[in-house]
């Protein structure tokens, strides 16, 4: 049986070019619609893109890869939060 870390690290370029993709998507998507954009659908998006990228980093033992893409995840979060407005 094969683990997600075995199948991460069998296509870990797949993933990581997914990753990329989908934060190249949502950085577009705020420059192109701006203050019409969905903010909450695109912090989500991005957050989720930043664990994706943290996973195959940490497991590649990219250090500063990691460090860059868990601080993403943060400040994620608290996109997230503040675009429910549960935080001010």
């Amino acid at each position: 049986m094969m683990t997600l870390n075995t199948v991460i690290r069998r296509y870990i370029r797949i993933f990581e070019m997914i990753g990329v993709l989908m934060r190249i998507f949502s950085f577009s998507l705020v420059s192109w619609l701006g203050p019409e954009s969905p903010f909450a659908f695109i912090w989500v998006f991005n957050t989720v893109d930043a664990v994706i990228l943290s996973w195959c980093s940490i497991l590649k033992r990219d250090y500063a890869y990691t460090l860059l893409n868990v601080f993403w995840i943060m400040v994620g979060v608290v996109g997230i939060l503040r675009a429910e407005n549960l935080i001010h």
